[in-house]
């Protein structure tokens, strides 16, 4: 009787660990966005979708749609996270890291974001101290430099995720101490703050991250307001 007794008591340990692992284990997945979540949209709390006064590359969208799409695809196509460097800058569209995401968001809307970061620098070197040498083939895949480029030429936006309807897609978000950058996308989670279109080299590139990250610039890029000579067309 003792021995069937320690019996039952072995099976409701395993099954009660097996249990645990088991939520454990459902929790990572909704964590990581491997089981899908509910999403909303702007339309849902009320607020209106931004539109770029732009349409640069004359496509018939304007610049901040173009700018989404952009983020859209490169985290659609998913690329291998690697920061390698690059002879000419740019690195194969398989292969990238977060800055990659938001030239080529750029590079969608028709903008050279690696030009006019380049030329940025050569025109304001007092702006970015901590270069000592110009690299035009990796200095716009830093983000300090993008950082220092948007805080110029983007509108700085409040870093409040509760102002939830300040952020909007096509919105650049820096976090950290210039650790990562992404593109605000239209997603948006139950409490209205929006997803992130990044690269962290993680399985999902769209997330609900807004609030888990400290952010540290909100920048919206309006080519309407900005010197002509500073915008460079990908050639």
């Amino acid at each position: 009787m003792k021995l069937q007794s320690k019996g039952k008591h072995r099976l409701w340990i395993a099954a009660a660990v097996a249990a645990v692992l088991a939520l454990a284990g459902v929790g990572a997945a909704y964590h990581w966005g491997l089981i899908p979540r509910k999403s909303y949209t702007a339309a849902d709390f009320g607020i209106q979708t931004a539109v770029s006064p732009v349409d640069y590359n004359g496509n018939g969208s304007d610049d901040y749609a173009d700018l989404l799409k952009g983020a859209k695809k490169d985290a659609k196509n998913h690329p291998r996270y690697d920061g390698s460097y690059y002879e000419g800058g740019y690195p194969p569209e398989d292969i990238g890291v977060c800055t990659d995401l938001v030239w080529r968001a750029f590079r969608e809307a028709g903008y050279a974001l690696k030009d006019m970061v380049d030329a940025d620098i050569q025109n304001r070197p007092e702006a970015y101290p901590h270069i000592e040498k110009r690299d035009s083939n990796i200095d716009f895949r830093r983000v300090t430099n993008l950082h220092i480029f948007f805080s110029e030429y983007g509108q700085s936006l409040t870093t409040d995720v509760a102002k939830i309807d300040a952020w909007q897609p096509g919105d650049i978000v820096i976090f950290g101490a210039n650790e990562h950058v992404g593109i605000i996308s239209d997603k948006r989670n139950a409490v209205g703050q929006p997803y992130v279109l990044h690269n962290g080299g993680q399985l999902i590139r769209e997330e609900d991250i807004l609030s888990e990250k400290k952010v540290t610039g909100h920048f919206r890029f309006d080519a309407s307001g900005i010197p002509e000579e500073v915008l460079k067309p990908f050639e």
